[in-house]
């Protein structure tokens, strides 16, 4: 139990901690609504699953340890990270002619669900936070089932928080203000998803 608390105290600090998945979400959840919201976030919380089957096997040692292989997954990330703020900078006339009357993007529940999946899985810094947790704070005679309840609860735990940002981000009061600025929001939640690829190709490990 003291294990199983240490580990959501930590995931929680991670999960909720600034970076692509939480500027996915809030971007995603302004421009396209609660549901396209709740989906990306399910897509974030299934990513983490690759995270912990990886991790669980012992591979996530051998990615850090490979510097091809994290350099592989990093700029990766970081091209699908620039890929999609710059595809959101394309889409602010296109969403503002033809969902004018609603102020939702277009962005369908599979694509925000992937969208949600792809940048979990490329982001290196999660690989190198599971390749932390597996290592330093479980203990290596912890069984695998319970590395598995343990994955489950960062999933869920994952799920709730960004449907919770998800559900804030959406509330009428918020959704208004965010309508009256709407063109310079996204421009800059573009500009910052293209920033952040940047920052995840050029970081160090």
């Amino acid at each position: 139990m003291q294990e199983l608390l240490l580990i959501a105290g930590i995931h929680l600090l991670g999960v909720s901690s600034p970076g692509p998945d939480l500027a996915l979400v809030l971007k995603n959840s302004l421009s396209n609504g609660r549901t396209i919201g709740i989906f990306t976030a399910l897509g974030i919380a299934l990513g983490i699953s690759v995270h912990i089957i990886y991790s669980m096997l012992g591979l996530a040692v051998v990615i850090s340890k490979s510097i091809v292989l994290f350099n592989i997954i990093k700029l990766l990330g970081a091209a699908y990270l620039i890929w999609i703020g710059f595809k959101a900078l394309r889409s602010i006339k296109q969403n503002s002619e033809t969902h004018k009357n609603t102020g939702l993007g277009s962005l369908t529940n599979i694509e925000a669900f992937k969208q949600g999946f792809v940048t979990n899985i490329l982001n290196p810094k999660v690989t190198l936070f599971f390749l932390s947790l597996f290592t330093q704070v479980i203990s290596p005679d912890t069984s695998s089932i319970l590395k598995l309840v343990y994955g489950i609860e960062m999933m869920v735990a994952t799920f709730i928080w960004f449907s919770l940002v998800a559900t804030f981000m959406t509330q009428k009061p918020v959704q208004n203000a965010y309508n009256r600025v709407k063109h310079h929001v996204d421009r800059i939640f573009g500009a910052a998803l293209i920033t952040l690829g940047i920052k995840v190709a050029t970081g160090s490990r």
